[in-house]
């Protein structure tokens, strides 16, 4: 809840969009806008995500999650289950869609979101995209390191397009001779930027102005 209110408390003030304003295009009152960002009142998942289509943010959607109840052991031993928050119960998280490398590189040369070649696959993340994000399947070992930051192949990467690609980041970039994207950390040394695996048995590439930015990864998960 919390970041879907910073979230939307950040885009109006980017649009310059008063809560009356939101208020009449969801066809509500001024006060009942107020409620759900002060937390006074728990919007629907339904409202949330209409909400975030009304300030051009249709490539979020806030999905439901439910927590099973956790257990404490009391003095005998005993097992024993506990009643959560609605808070701690029902939490908002972000659904972003899963895309497929070579889709990635269409529709980027399209200009159009990538969850567009998603084939009806969607994962889940606490984290508020500032672009069109999506979701990527890790494929083979090029950054699977032998110690510190590894991320192996199978592994989830969430890819968000409108953050800055600076030094030090994980990304995806293509290659204009190549049909697939490429992903790789970008790091600069003696004023010139290269893209690097983490798994050292793999080259690193000299990165020039033909090479373009996709994307830059913020979380990585595995499914088991």
């Amino acid at each position: 809840m919390d970041k879907w209110i910073e979230l939307v408390k950040a885009k109006m003030s980017e649009l310059k969009i008063t809560q009356e304003k939101l208020a009449e295009r969801l066809g509500m009152s001024q006060g009942g806008v107020g409620h759900w960002l002060s937390k006074r009142r728990q919007p629907k998942i339904e409202d949330m995500n209409r909400v975030l289509q009304e300030l051009g943010l249709g490539f979020l959607e806030v999905a439901l999650v439910i927590r099973e109840p956790a257990a404490s052991k009391d003095e005998e031993g005993e097992q024993e289950g506990y009643e959560l928050s609605l808070a701690d119960k029902y939490n908002p998280y972000f659904r972003y869609p899963v895309s497929d490398w070579q889709g990635v590189c269409e529709v980027r040369e399209a200009e159009q979101p990538a969850y567009s070649k998603s084939k009806g696959r969607y994962e889940l993340s606490d984290y508020h995209a500032q672009g069109a994000a999506f979701w990527l399947v890790v494929v083979g070992d090029a950054m699977t390191a032998p110690s510190g930051l590894s991320i192996a192949q199978d592994m989830l990467i969430l890819v968000d397009p409108a953050v800055e690609a600076v030094p030090g980041k994980l990304v995806i970039a293509r290659w204009p001779d190549s049909a697939e994207a490429t992903f790789r950390k970008l790091i600069e040394e003696g004023g010139q930027r290269y893209l690097v695996p983490l798994n050292p048995t793999y080259p690193k590439t000299l990165y020039t102005d033909e090479c373009r930015i996709i994307g830059v990864v913020m979380q990585a998960t595995a499914k088991f």
